[in-house]
């Protein structure tokens, strides 16, 4: 690809937009500088970026170069060969083995996978990286212990599904079904989680690091022992029990604890804590005073008697 022709592109279609090029970073939740690195054709996004500058744009990713949607599409695998490299074991079967006796390793990466269905899948522990993912099915699924890295992952239904312990990195998710999952000692780092539903999944001790959390439904979540850090949250509201959970350095815009109960919850070093709406909330005195000494409105906050 021509860096250079793409950062042009970029260049004409945020002009269009009236952003500047600021504007268009804080929107991507990446610095100015490299915004400018882009449009001089000294850099260029990665795939899981221009998925989102495309959003962001209202253009489609053909806009940049087709040589884009090839990365996507060159490694395609059509329905047969799916189904010929996932076999999805039944409950009295144990994974296929070697003459070693050692475990076969699917090597789920680099790929494109549209409209499979993969529900049920289980002991899938292999790092599933550097995918397309679009509306698929793990419906029910062990992925517990699971590397997801580098993935744009949109329409997608987890429901129901174990992803616990697993590590996703410098991912894009969007559109979602996470419903009923457990993301117990789940950690998250630089990724773009947006529109998902997450209702009545499983947080416990989840880390949430240096990305953006934005429009999810969290109905009847589990928040215990979760951490924010680092993190941009937008348009999100946080009902039930919050308890020994920590938001530390995040930035707040349109969020809301609504009939909530803050219980040993440490907020620190927040951006714009005062933008966070309380309605009928209760809190601990430990928290109530996190949040007085961060200038928060308080006043939809009851304190806990002891």
């Amino acid at each position: 690809m021509e860096n250079k022709i793409i950062g042009n592109k970029i260049a004409e279609a945020r002009k269009k937009k009236n952003l500047s090029q600021a504007q268009l970073a804080q929107r991507l939740f990446i610095s100015p500088q490299a915004v400018g690195k882009w449009e001089r054709g000294e850099s260029f996004p990665d795939i899981i970026t221009f998925n989102r500058l495309a959003k962001i744009l209202d253009v489609d990713l053909n806009y940049f170069s087709d040589n884009i949607q090839s990365e996507l599409t060159e490694t395609t695998l059509d329905e047969s060969s799916i189904k010929q490299s996932m076999e999805l074991p039944s409950e009295k079967q144990n994974l296929p083995t070697s003459k070693t006796g050692n475990k076969l390793s699917w090597d789920m990466s680099s790929g494109n996978w549209v409209d499979a269905d993969f529900s049920g899948l289980k002991n899938l522990q292999e790092k599933f990286s550097s995918s397309n993912m679009m509306n698929c099915k793990f419906v029910g699924s062990d992925m517990s212990g699971l590397l997801l890295k580098k993935n744009n992952v949109g329409s997608c239904d987890f429901s129901g599904s174990d992803i616990s312990s697993s590590h996703i990195q410098s991912s894009n998710l969007s559109n979602n079904l996470f419903r009923d999952c457990s993301f117990q000692e789940a950690q998250f780092s630089g990724n773009n989680i947006e529109a998902c539903d997450f209702s009545g999944t499983n947080f416990n001790g989840t880390v949430f690091k240096s990305g953006s959390f934005l429009k999810n439904t969290t109905t009847n979540a589990v928040w215990n022992r979760t951490s924010f850090i680092g993190m941009h949250m937008d348009e999100m509201v946080f009902e039930g029990t919050l308890e020994n959970c920590i938001f530390e350095d995040c930035s707040f815009y349109k969020v809301a604890f609504q009939n909530s109960r803050l219980i040993n919850t440490f907020f620190k070093n927040n951006k714009k804590l005062k933008r966070i709406r309380f309605i009928d909330c209760n809190a601990d005195r430990m928290t109530y005073e996190f949040l007085k000494q961060g200038n928060a409105d308080l006043s939809g906050i009851s304190l806990l008697t002891p």
